[in-house]
């Protein structure tokens, strides 16, 4: 096995070291069967040896380690020497002679995407995306090498510093993998997330798409089309005017053109297009088993995976019951008045004194569930199944709490909670079943 080069058959979640998240994960769907372009990643030991071969980069990192994240202007300065630095340093030549027979193997006529993939990125507890640079339709070795090359500088831009201090990754702690892929031209593309990235609602699949290259919505340069998906149906759909899109030169690189007429406001997809991408999207959130934050494309009409990575700004969801379609869970602390997290002692003390729903007498209450520091009880759920306490039970907690009123006013009038089946009706529902 090549010590610098792996391609996406030979990388797992176990890789993560050293392909960092985006090829990590790029490496599963490609493993799982997902349309994934194929390509191959430059490994975080390639980075390593460019580094170590680099005499001034100890130095560097020294001074970038006792830099404060509000050091603003010294960031500033500090990271361009610093990229302007590894931009100058030669490539090691067993490193370079490896990556261009990597790339000679799928391909020397070919155009490619050269994209960063730190260690501490797209991670389950944290995500870096955006943080390094990606270059599109790059051609021949030598713009190859060079984009490789500041992929790697590009691990010191402002923002990249200023996130690791921020969130305590040492910078001498982070390497940096760079995933090759073979190109391509889409002519639509977007980011679909498998839980609504506005409301949190794990049903809601949600989908912006433009036409062209994905990278100018990624960074939030040209307008979106969004479409939601719910159970197999569209439930939103709202046409942006598109006015630019992003698409690939003929001799590299790529240009913002203008979109005219009629096309502005033209649908990007049509609804089976939408529903199909909602459906591969639960099939990886099935994968990873966690919601996603995945970018694709449509090349010919038919779907490629770009990227795939948790949503890491959901609030974590309390342990449901098999077979529940929708549950109610309020917050034990609001209404104690104790809004901070709790520790794991305290949760566990807090369970056990409560005197129903135990196992044991000594055991732990199962009326109260743990998320996100917090115990929560669904309680609620059970008795909003009876008509009567459904019309009753808001004005009923107006005496404990307003907000905790208003929430379950409005989650009576939801859908969901509007054709849930009775106590008795669902047990003969599931005695039939």
């Amino acid at each position: 096995m090549n010590p610098y080069v792996l391609d996406f058959n030979e990388i797992d979640s176990t890789r993560l070291p050293d392909v960092g998240g985006k090829g990590g994960n790029l490496g599963e769907l490609s493993r799982a069967g997902f349309p994934v372009p194929r390509g191959f990643c430059v490994t975080t030991r390639a980075y390593r040896e460019f580094i170590a071969a680099s005499p001034e980069m100890d130095g560097l990192m020294d001074m970038l380690d006792r830099l404060k994240p509000d050091q603003l202007d010294e960031i500033s300065e500090l990271g361009r020497r610093t990229r302007d630095y590894l931009q100058s340093v030669s490539v090691p030549e067993r490193v370079e002679s490896a990556v261009i027979e990597g790339w000679q193997k799928y391909g020397a006529d070919r155009e490619y995407a050269v994209r960063s993939s730190a260690t501490a990125e797209d991670l389950p507890t944290a995500s870096f995306a955006g943080q390094q640079e990606t270059y599109l339709n790059v051609k021949g070795a030598g713009q190859l090498l060079q984009s490789i090359r500041k992929c790697w500088a590009s691990l010191f831009t402002d923002r990249a510093i200023v996130y690791r201090a921020r969130n305590g990754f040492g910078h001498q702690a982070v390497f940096l993998s760079v995933v090759v892929q073979q190109m391509v031209f889409p002519e639509v593309s977007g980011i679909m997330f498998t839980a609504d990235p506005v409301t949190g609602n794990r049903r809601i699949v949600s989908i912006d798409a433009s036409f062209g290259l994905g990278e100018a919505l990624v960074l939030g340069i040209v307008s979106a089309d969004l479409y939601q998906v719910k159970a197999g149906n569209i439930i939103k759909k709202q046409i942006a005017r598109k006015e630019t899109a992003v698409y690939a030169r003929l001799e590299g690189g790529t240009d913002k053109v203008d979109i005219t007429g009629d096309r502005q406001t033209a649908p990007s997809l049509s609804d089976e297009q939408a529903i199909r991408l909602a459906r591969t999207g639960r099939s990886i959130e099935a994968h990873f088993g966690s919601p996603q934050d995945i970018e694709w494309c449509l090349v010919d009409g038919e779907i490629s995976i770009l990227q795939s990575r948790p949503i890491t700004t959901l609030y974590p969801v309390p342990p449901a019951e098999t077979g529940t379609q929708v549950r109610l869970f309020l917050s034990f602390g609001h209404m104690q008045m104790m809004t901070e997290a709790i520790k794991p002692l305290g949760i566990s003390v807090l369970r056990t004194l409560i005197p129903l729903g135990k196992s044991t007498p000594l055991g732990e209450s199962d009326l109260l569930v743990e998320a996100g520091g917090r115990l929560y009880s669904d309680v609620v759920t059970r008795l909003l199944e009876y008509p009567f306490l459904k019309k009753r039970l808001p004005e009923l907690l107006l005496n404990v709490d307003e907000i905790f009123s208003r929430a379950v006013r409005e989650f009576v009038e939801r859908e969901e909670c509007q054709t849930a089946a009775r106590p008795g009706k669902r047990k003969k529902q599931q005695t039939a079943a």
